[in-house]
């Protein structure tokens, strides 16, 4: 079977960090290419994985052995698998005078990043590796962050490529596999839910019925790009909140789901507080949720919320693959707010599906599946101007019209090719 690498737009970044740090973590979700990426940077560095049960026992067991056996500089796979590992990678930076000792990947962060700020605080730089990017998938040599300035999309203009089949590639999905081979779309899916999904999820918590926690995989996967009710989960799954709330962050943990914060303030004190749940991964989703065929998902009911799940994800891998975190820059806003209207101010229940925070300016944004845009899909806008000692910046409709159009000096409408 033939295999096509696509370069990964974060590589430079990942060659300037390690070269400056004793230790580098590659985090991200199972088979998004971490390994693969490493391996490519650096073919000429030893290469263990913790998949391999002898490796992965003497280094629980034996770490001292484990280094005499692998000295660095050495790429270690799935780290977080042996936690006992991390005080002796530590003790083996500190006495070393040169970057560049370990390269270390794991796909459940938030364990990840417990050991790392035990142990390798200082010592170490953290990027995360997603699926593929579109612009990745179509070789577009722009890596800045989406942050949806007038210069942005000036600078992102020179590197402008139409994004055909749109629906093809967020049915498909963000797997490098998927994309490098002929690996037929429901084998892959049905195997990564049973071969990574409950197998990891299991080394983190015990599911003691697998037939409720794949209900509750459904459940949420329906729910992609709404809002967090834990009691709405329950109801559906047959399951306890605790459940719910324990099976969630296991799965955010995982790189699984990816829960977008609220944006909220003294000034916005209607606000909802609760986070919104999205898949990372369409294809993932709509395995999930029976979407079989690219044409039944475009033409579904449910079609709205997977191409804002999927432009969410872009937006997303724009920061990663730049090595920002965008847990400091991206969010949502919804809370009930007086809006001006033409017939004159009303209480509404407003919502901007993304908030981009960036020097003190607040980017609105909407993403709308439609080839029509208009200045109404931006009435919610204008609630950020009531956010003191910042300012609102130029809105943004995120849509399938085929070109840039300004609906106003301050609001664009862009196609996705722009993100």
């Amino acid at each position: 079977m033939s295999t096509i690498y696509f370069h990964r737009a974060i590589s430079d970044t990942l060659k300037k960090q390690a070269a400056n740090a004793k230790c580098l973590l590659v985090t991200g979700s199972r088979q998004v290419g971490k390994s693969t990426l490493l391996k490519k940077i650096y073919p000429n560095v030893k290469y263990i994985t913790f998949d391999d049960l002898i490796a992965k026992n003497q280094a629980a067991t034996e770490p001292g052995l484990f280094f005499l056996n692998n000295p660095p500089p050495v790429i270690i796979d799935e780290v977080q698998t042996v936690p006992e590992i991390f005080p002796y990678i530590k003790m083996q930076c500190d006495n070393s005078e040169i970057n560049g000792n370990f390269y270390l990947t794991g796909s459940q962060s938030m364990q990840l990043m417990k050991n790392v700020s035990e142990s390798l605080a200082g010592r170490i730089s953290i990027l995360e590796l997603t699926g593929l990017s579109l612009r990745e998938i179509f070789a577009v040599d722009f890596n800045e962050p989406f942050i949806p300035t007038a210069d942005y999309i000036a600078r992102r203009e020179k590197f402008l490529v139409h994004y055909a089949d749109i629906w093809d590639k967020i049915h498909l999905g963000s797997y490098p596999e998927l994309h490098a081979t002929s690996r037929e779309w429901l084998d892959f899916y049905s195997s990564y839910v049973k071969t990574y999904i409950e197998r990891d999820i299991n080394q983190m918590i015990h599911i003691k019925d697998e037939l409720a926690f794949m209900r509750f995989l459904v459940a949420i996967a329906a729910r992609s790009g709404q809002v967090l009710n834990y009691s709405n989960i329950a109801d559906d799954t047959g399951v306890s909140q605790v459940t719910v709330k324990e099976w969630i962050s296991a799965l955010e943990r995982s790189g699984i789901i990816f829960l977008l914060q609220p944006y909220y303030s003294s000034f916005l004190n209607r606000a909802i507080k609760s986070p919104k749940l999205y898949f990372r991964d369409t294809g993932l989703l709509c395995y999930l949720t029976k979407w079989l065929t690219a044409d039944t998902l475009k033409n579904s009911a449910v079609a709205g919320n997977v191409f804002e799940t999927f432009v969410v994800s872009e937006i997303l891998k724009s920061f990663s693959n730049a090595g920002r975190d965008y847990r400091f820059n991206v969010f949502y806003y919804r809370g009930k707010d007086k809006i001006k209207t033409q017939r004159g101010s009303v209480a509404v229940e407003s919502e901007i599906d993304v908030v981009i925070e960036e020097n003190g300016v607040l980017y609105p944004i909407e993403i709308k599946m439609s080839a029509n845009p208009t200045k109404e899909m931006a009435q919610a806008f204008s609630v950020l101007d009531k956010e003191s000692g910042k300012k609102r910046g130029q809105g943004t409709i995120l849509c399938l019209y085929d070109k840039k159009m300004y609906l106003k000096e301050d609001l664009v409408a862009l196609p996705v090719d722009f993100v």
